[in-house]
């Protein structure tokens, strides 16, 4: 049997029209004033603004990361930033150019770090040149240190019949050359070289901090230790998470209550870039295993 549905009335249709009049009306009132209430929050979240910088993984490259506190730096609307740190440091270079460019953004900006789970050697490095550096009191810090160190694959040449032949115009123009031991005198250039690098590496730890490059050496010795200590110690200035540190970056810059954290934008092709730039580190690591200095936390290097 099928069941039909029943016939509709005059009175029934009108009946009808009024109620989809009230729903309309009630629908078009509620999107108004979500309409409202969303617009007033993209007024409000306009003020109180701190810049959020995050730095994460191993520096390797630095103009993203330039690009990002430039930006923030140039906003007026910005009243702060705040570099979130979780990385184990990275290659020199870029490192130092960080560290420099947060360095001048102080002079007319308050600049705070947040360090994550690891902010150790170069992620310690460039927390040093902020205003304050907050850190969680289980937070992997310090390692202040250069490490070097490269691949001998002569063994493994002779094994299978490859006989490297290297014309050069200098003596030491191979230098670290993967196909040959290191000679004495070798060995100490290239110690003297990770010296100077670990001197930059004190010296700008104890400018950025305020403190005795003395104090700084004391420490310096490639240790790592937590934010607790490190706190303890005068290297971090507060324990919290990044939370706090917004509301600190606020205070500092004088904002007047909540704070509204802003993440930069991220460039259209950052992902490919990013796949590009390691497919090719990779393979010139690969094909040219050279010698590298890093103000790196490797424990497995």
């Amino acid at each position: 049997m099928i069941r039909r549905p029943p016939r509709s009335t005059p009175s029934s249709n009108r009946r009808q029209r009024q109620m989809c009049i009230r729903d309309s009306s009630t629908l078009a009132l509620s999107f108004g004033f979500q309409g409202f209430f969303s617009e007033a929050r993209r007024s409000d979240s306009k003020k109180n603004q701190v810049g959020v910088v995050e730095i994460t993984g191993t520096i390797v490259e630095s103009d993203e990361i330039l690009r990002q506190i430039k930006d923030f730096r140039d906003d007026e609307g910005i009243k702060a930033i705040v570099v979130r740190i979780n990385s184990p440091g990275g290659g020199v270079g870029a490192s130092q150019e960080i560290y420099r460019e947060i360095r001048k953004t102080t002079l007319t900006k308050k600049v705070v770090a947040s360090m994550a789970s690891v902010a150790a050697s170069g992620g310690y490095y460039v927390a040093a040149a902020t205003d304050k550096i907050m850190a969680n009191p289980g937070t992997v810090t310090g390692s202040i240190g250069v490490i070097m160190g490269y691949t001998n694959i002569e063994k493994l040449l002779e094994k299978i019949g490859i006989l490297p032949v290297v014309i050069k115009s200098g003596r030491y123009k191979d230098l670290g050359s993967p196909v040959r031991d290191l000679a004495p005198e070798e060995r100490r250039i290239l110690q003297q070289f990770s010296d100077g690098l670990h001197a930059q590496f004190i010296r700008d730890v104890a400018q950025g901090r305020g403190l005795d490059e003395v104090k700084v050496a004391a420490v310096a010795d490639g240790r790592v230790f937590t934010g607790k200590w490190a706190y303890e110690n005068g290297l971090v200035d507060q324990l919290g998470n990044l939370e706090d540190a917004l509301a600190l970056a606020g205070q500092l810059a004088g904002v007047e209550g909540e704070v509204n954290a802003i993440y930069p934008e991220k460039s259209r092709f950052l992902l490919g870039d990013l796949l590009e730039q390691t497919v090719r580190t990779v393979m010139l690591q690969a094909q040219h295993p050279q010698m590298q200095a890093a103000y790196l936390y490797s424990p497995n290097h």
